[in-house]
């Protein structure tokens, strides 16, 4: 497993794929993070903005790959197998991206409630702003593995559907990671982080159940 998810990783690195959702995660920081704003506020800006940022480098590497490449990889390391890596793969730089980018919100904003009238212990809220961009990440890998090859083949209909689903997931009530998110934003009027703990269960239970869907009902399809 470990070969055939080095080959992911390696093969989105060299296509240089990664680069439009890089930028389009830079955009959303640039747009909604500014220097000096309070830092739990930040903080639920910047995992919200990982989410479709999972969801768009899931779909890359689950399509990366030529269908003849795919049929080789699938036969030496198993069909399942070798798509679980390519989701692997996009959820390892996702969260290379998703950590990077928390850090920088750590070092630039206040360490102040929404008020700026309370102090915000930095280490918690950073803390909490990890976990809840790991909630994000995760319902994001979710999407994209629910929303493209194996399961929606259609070009057309696999961009729109990881498109709207990846909206969907950040405001329809009951998802992790609007829960995640509104509690940064929520602990910013009191200046209290509270990490996400029901919310990385739940998106770790989405995650697994859609990597499950796609590996084995999916590959089952498109074998």
């Amino acid at each position: 497993m470990t070969g055939v998810l080095s080959y992911q990783i390696a093969l989105l690195l060299r296509s240089q794929r990664w680069l439009p959702p890089l930028l389009l995660y830079g955009i959303f920081l640039v747009v909604g993070v500014q220097a000096g704003q309070p830092i739990l506020d930040s903080l639920g800006y910047a995992a919200a903005a990982l989410l479709p940022v999972t969801a768009w480098l899931v779909r890359i590497c689950v399509t990366q790959e030529p269908a003849a490449s795919r049929a080789v990889v699938g036969a030496a390391a198993g069909a399942r197998r070798a798509h679980l890596a390519t989701l692997l793969a996009a959820v390892a730089v996702a969260g290379a991206i998703g950590v990077a980018g928390t850090v920088l919100v750590i070092l630039i904003s206040e360490p102040k409630n929404a008020n700026f009238t309370v102090d915000v212990d930095v280490v918690s809220a950073g803390t909490a702003g990890l976990l809840a961009a790991l909630v994000c990440l995760l319902v994001g890998a979710a999407v994209g593995a629910l929303c493209n090859r194996p399961l929606l083949r259609a070009r057309g209909w696999s961009i729109a559907a990881t498109t709207v689903v990846s909206l969907v997931a950040l405001v329809i009530g009951g998802s992790p990671a609007r829960s995640a998110v509104t509690g940064l934003v929520t602990g910013s009027l009191t200046g209290e982080a509270a990490p996400p703990g029901p919310e990385l269960v739940a998106a770790l239970l989405v995650a697994g159940v859609a990597a499950a869907v796609a590996c084995v009902i999916g590959t089952r399809r498109d074998g």
